[in-house]
């Protein structure tokens, strides 16, 4: 009877202690604070938060935002035939905000309007039509940053940066301008004049640049992984911590954006680089939590079985 009395004991004791285990490694895998807006607009409306692009409105007007970030938000809105909106949303805000938009006769924000339109369709077409807007309307500093992103996509690297100098002669110390231009100098391969103005960039933005950041980090992991092909494995040690840094940041400052899908599994590579497995781990589990539907969840979820199989083998 004593026997099983202990036994018994001795279970139970186990019984907690393992789900005392189970309860401290949920904690220490803490789900992110998700904040939902809906945005409720005009159909096929494009809605960003603090310059990052969010998505459209659907056939409803409708868009629901899940983001990270618990703070305020500059929010713009624009939908075709109407007149952009730009507003503030409080930290304090959640569920729905509505955003009504006046109908534009314009002729530079239609033509605008037409280009975006055109610029996944025919870029040719679309620098016209942005080329349009900038005749009506010389001071659309919008219009040039959108022409050089064009011209940097069909090779025209000098023309593009020529249209860049014209967006900041009509709005100097335009961060998104010159985070444009580092990337510019990155097709350029001039390294040296693309980090100059990814960081000025960051500097024009207060701190705030996702753009910069992203272009940072991307050159950090060249530089990386030049260096240990060469075997300079200390300039490379260092070089993949500053990409790791900066593609954190960008991350941060994305806040749950679809396009920083593609920056989290960059970074996760990054840390595999380094031999960095937990934290690779953590940054490919988040993924999975902010964009469990996305195309390339599966490939990710791999990536999570591929390493946890290494930490057990080592």
């Amino acid at each position: 009877m004593m026997m099983k009395v202990r036994f018994l004991l001795t279970f139970f004791v186990l019984l907690i202690a393992a789900t005392a285990a189970a309860a401290q490694s949920k904690r220490a895998e803490p789900e992110p604070n998700f904040r939902t807006i809906t945005i409720i607009s005009e159909p096929g409306a494009v809605v960003w938060l603090d310059g990052v692009r969010f998505g459209r409105t659907n056939e409803s007007g409708r868009l629901e935002i899940r983001t990270v970030s618990s703070g305020a938000h500059k929010l713009r809105v624009r939908a075709d035939g109407f007149r952009e909106s730009n507003t503030n949303i409080t930290a304090a805000q959640r569920g729905e905000v509505r955003v009504p938009l006046t109908k534009t006769t314009d002729p530079a924000e239609l033509a605008f309007q037409e280009a975006e339109k055109l610029a996944s369709l025919d870029r040719e077409q679309a620098v016209e039509a942005y080329r349009r807007a900038t005749k009506v309307r010389p001071n659309y500093p919008e219009a040039y940053i959108a022409i050089a992103r064009q011209l940097s996509e069909m090779g025209e690297l000098e023309e593009a940066l020529d249209a860049i100098k014209t967006a900041k002669r009509y709005r100097p110390g335009y961060a998104e301008a010159t985070a444009v231009e580092g990337r510019i100098y990155r097709e350029m391969g001039e390294e040296a004049k693309a980090i100059a103005a990814f960081k000025r960039s960051i500097t024009e933005g207060r701190g705030f640049q996702p753009e910069a950041h992203t272009g940072l980090g991307l050159i950090y992991k060249d530089k990386a992984e030049a260096h240990g092909s060469v075997g300079e494995f200390n300039e490379e040690t260092a070089a993949y911590a500053e990409a790791s840094k900066n593609l954190r940041i960008a991350i941060k400052q994305l806040s749950g954006a679809p396009e920083a899908s593609v920056i989290y599994q960059l970074l996760g590579l990054v840390y595999e680089r380094q031999n960095r497995n937990k934290d690779a781990i953590a940054v490919y589990e988040e993924f999975l939590r902010l964009y469990p539907d996305s195309s390339d969840a599966t490939t990710v979820r791999s990536f999570i079985t591929q390493l946890k199989k290494l930490d057990d083998e080592q």
